[in-house]
């Protein structure tokens, strides 16, 4: 096997805990329990997979590590730390934030980012 990078380390680390905790789900919602099965998700979402070419799995590991920022991961969401709307709601999500500007009619609102879509709205 090759060597792995620090952050193919850390997202193997992530989902083989949610594994032993019984939050890693496979696509179709089912939990997971077979260990190899974990290992394989694992890789895959890594970046560390034998069977995809390099751009595949440097791809696989960038949508990964987009996915534990924004908090979209069972760990994440077992500790509290979902990106959630209704936990703080000064700060809205730039998708609801767009869909205020949208129902107002706000021009360039498609171009803005959260803050100056807030700006815009008067937030």
């Amino acid at each position: 096997m090759a060597k792995q990078s620090k952050a193919q380390k850390d997202t193997m680390e992530r989902v083989m805990h949610e594994f032993e905790h019984g939050e890693l789900k496979m696509r179709g919602g089912r939990t997971v329990k077979n260990p190899k099965q974990a290992i394989a998700i694992g890789l895959q979402e890594a970046g560390a997979s034998k069977d995809r070419s390099r751009s595949q799995n440097r791809r696989s590991l960038q949508r990964t590590k987009r996915k534990e920022r924004r908090g979209e991961t069972a760990r994440a969401a077992a500790e509290g730390r979902r990106n959630d709307p209704t936990a703080n709601p000064d700060k809205k999500t730039r998708a609801a934030l767009y869909a205020e500007a949208r129902r107002r009619d706000i021009p360039g609102r498609s171009k803005m980012n959260r803050d100056e879509l807030a700006r815009a709205l008067g937030r």
